[in-house]
């Protein structure tokens, strides 16, 4: 195995990973486990809800921004940009200080960047975007670091899919929360009081301790050149391993999918006849079916394999998309149903996939693993938003594009089919 922190000047070849079957048992202290599980869990969901934060009510406040609702997919496609550079970086930085105090840096992006969100004017909710990316970027790796050092291999698909039910849960609190609370208490109250968990949640991590942090913490040369050498290192190991590859590749499709059902949902809605806190209402329903689906495709993930689950889960969601092209002509039940399970689906990724690529590094790798295949997924959040509302200002209509941003899901159950049947193939000829 590669020694984990190697000098940014020297960066070897990588080798093989473990597989799931030479992976060592652990036996692991449940209370540590639960602790961690839920810490993670809580930042999680307050990282979604504040990367959401203005879609679940981007109709109303677009007018004080001075721009249209669609605009709101490009906000997205910003945090997700910096968060694509920032996890880049997440591996020497978790190196350097320990996930402990990275996590609590990205709960501090947070409670900034909604505070700058509350002044209205769209140049600084730019810098605002930037700011909650830089945290969002650096908080999954330092989270799966944490997660990988207690997790028993039977259970990880499971553990990391309970910690990504924070992302659609955050979503809840972004569609239903938000809708509900602006009109009464005004948007600018609603986000600065958001800002409160985020801070206690620093508080609270206070008293954890990171340990040791390695010898790359001493490491010479300067901090450029050492995340520059971490960020290579990072792609070789990804790149030098078939399943992280196409992991990191199904990523960067699913990611484009899941934000643009999340950016536009309520804007659609909307766009088809339904009032503002309805439309906010069934969003919440769709981020719900996802937090049951991360769940649900976890402990299935367990028992049949990552890449069986996310081949299922590409076929399912590009039939809801091809469905959603009709939504004028189907009943508001089935509108909710189709929406329900494309969320239950799309949302339900994120944890397999995780899991999936700490089953091919040593435990201690899983941050830096997580953060260099993290950069496709925020790629795809990037492109995924910026391109749907590209298509919706040439169409004009919503379900349209979706339609036309189906086959992104059916290549991802290719490339995922594909794998799973090789990974079958190769066991049966050992």
């Amino acid at each position: 195995m590669i020694d984990p922190h190697p000098p940014a000047a020297s960066l070897p070849p990588p080798k093989p990973m473990l597989s799931p079957a030479s992976a060592p048992g652990r036996s692991v202290p449940a209370k540590g486990l639960a602790s961690a599980l839920a810490t993670t869990t809580t930042i999680q969901i307050l990282s979604t809800a504040t990367a959401l934060v203005l879609t679940g009510i981007a109709p109303l406040v677009a007018r004080d921004f001075g721009l249209a609702p669609h605009w709101v997919g490009y906000q997205i496609s910003v945090i997700y940009a910096s968060g694509m550079i920032a996890s880049a970086m997440a591996g020497a930085m978790i190196v350097r200080f320990g996930p402990v105090r990275i996590e609590q840096l990205a709960l501090l992006c947070y409670a900034l960047a909604l505070l700058l969100l509350t002044t209205g004017n769209a140049w600084i909710a730019g810098l605002a975007s930037l700011v909650i990316g830089v945290g969002y970027g650096v908080q999954n790796p330092a989270s799966a670091q944490i997660l990988g050092k207690v997790t028993p291999p039977a259970r990880r698909a499971l553990i990391f899919s309970i910690k990504q039910a924070g992302v659609p849960l955050g979503g809840v609190i972004a569609s239903l929360a938000y809708p509900a609370l602006a009109p009464v208490i005004g948007w600018r109250m609603a986000l600065a009081l958001t800002a409160v968990p985020c801070l206690a949640m620093i508080a609270v991590l206070t008293s954890h301790g990171d340990g040791p942090r390695g010898p790359a913490s001493r490491a010479g040369g300067s901090m450029v050149g050492r995340l520059a050498g971490s960020f290579l290192y990072e792609q070789r190991l990804v790149w030098g391993h078939a399943s992280l590859r196409v992991l990191a590749l199904l990523g960067m499709l699913y990611s484009s999918l899941q934000l643009s059902l999340s950016a536009f949902t309520v804007s659609m809605l909307v766009d088809h006849g339904w009032p503002l806190v309805a439309a906010g209402m069934v969003a919440g329903v769709v981020q719900a079916c996802g937090a049951v689906g991360r769940i649900s495709w976890g402990l299935v993930g367990d028992r049949i394999g990552g890449f069986r689950v996310l081949c299922a889960i590409g076929l399912i969601a590009m039939a809801c998309m091809v469905a959603l092209w009709r939504l004028d002509a189907m009943p508001a039940a089935v509108q909710i149903a189709v929406l329900g399970l494309f969320g239950f689906c799309m949302s339900g990724w994120n944890g397999v996939l995780m899991a999936e690529c700490t089953r091919h590094c040593q435990p201690r790798d899983a941050g830096r693993v997580i953060g260099g295949a993290l950069v496709y997924t925020f790629l795809g959040v990037m492109i995924g938003p910026a391109v749907a509302a590209l298509v919706y200002e040439a169409c004009g209509d919503y379900g349209t594009t979706f339609l036309l941003m189906s086959w992104v899901a059916g290549l991802g159950a290719v490339m995922a089919g594909w794998m799973a049947w090789s990974d079958r193939a190769a066991a049966s000829k050992t």
